[in-house]
């Protein structure tokens, strides 16, 4: 039996009232339970610590915004111009595919230090950590989008007197599109995971500097403050993705 496709009202409100629900039970219940406010701090206390250090968060937050974007697209462009360069030489996918494998097998927060202790304490070492977490889904995506046009296809092309270049453009990188988006969608939150994890390790500024910060601080308030201020970041990254998608794949 096939279910019916949820009118747009309910696709649109559905959300907001299970977000509603939780953030109504974390307000009441969690308390009525008995958890501590150090553990669990409520959403009224968090917003007030949005009301009250809006200067400290936003002065952190973009620091990391600027990591984050910048290695999403540091990431992602290099992942998308290498998977090219792999789809059209099996030379050198042969003998650098398992090269970039050996380094996606080796955890970020082990070579988080090795790159700091590269490139110093900067910006730059967050932005590669942030472009190397997101540099591996994509390349693999990539990889399969731009092979999954059908040899039948690609030959007909050439029947048409197509030169490589156009098959390129009008039939491989239309075919690799839905993949590739599926790609950015997944590293709208890492390249954010990415910068955080770098502040972590070397930084006085920033959302992970803060979370940390606040951590070993024991202000909980301020903690969550900064894990909610960098979720709605990936959210907005995400978002914007979806939006250029819908805009790309209708455009072709």
């Amino acid at each position: 039996m096939m279910r019916r496709p949820l009118p747009r009202w309910a696709t649109i409100s559905l959300p907001i009232a299970g977000a509603l629900s939780i953030i109504l039970a974390w307000q009441f219940l969690l308390p009525a339970a008995g958890v501590p406010s150090y553990i669990a701090p409520t959403p009224t206390r968090i917003a007030g610590v949005f009301q009250q250090q809006w200067a400290l968060l936003f002065d952190n937050f973009w620091p990391t915004l600027v990591e984050a974007l910048s290695g999403f697209f540091i990431g992602n462009i290099s992942a998308v111009l290498l998977a090219v360069v792999f789809v059209y030489s099996r030379v050198v996918q042969a003998a650098y595919f398992p090269v970039v494998l050996f380094f996606n097998t080796i955890p970020i927060l082990a070579l988080s230090p090795i790159i700091i202790l590269i490139f110093g304490l900067g910006m730059t070492p967050k932005i590669i950590i942030a472009a190397v977490i997101c540099f591996f889904p994509t390349l693999v995506n990539m990889i399969r989008g731009l092979n999954s046009a059908s040899h039948n296809e690609q030959e007909l092309l050439r029947v048409l007197s197509a030169t490589p270049w156009e098959i390129f453009w009008r039939l491989r990188l239309p075919r690799s599109l839905p993949m590739l988006f599926s790609s950015l969608r997944i590293a709208s939150a890492t390249a954010v995971i990415g910068a955080i994890v770098g502040e972590w390790i070397g930084s006085d500024k920033g959302l992970g500097a803060l979370i940390i910060q606040a951590t070993f601080n024991y202000q909980s308030d301020r903690l969550y403050a900064a894990i909610v201020l960098s979720s709605s970041m990936s959210i907005a990254i995400f978002l914007s993705v979806v939006m250029i998608e819908r805009r790309v794949i209708r455009y072709i």
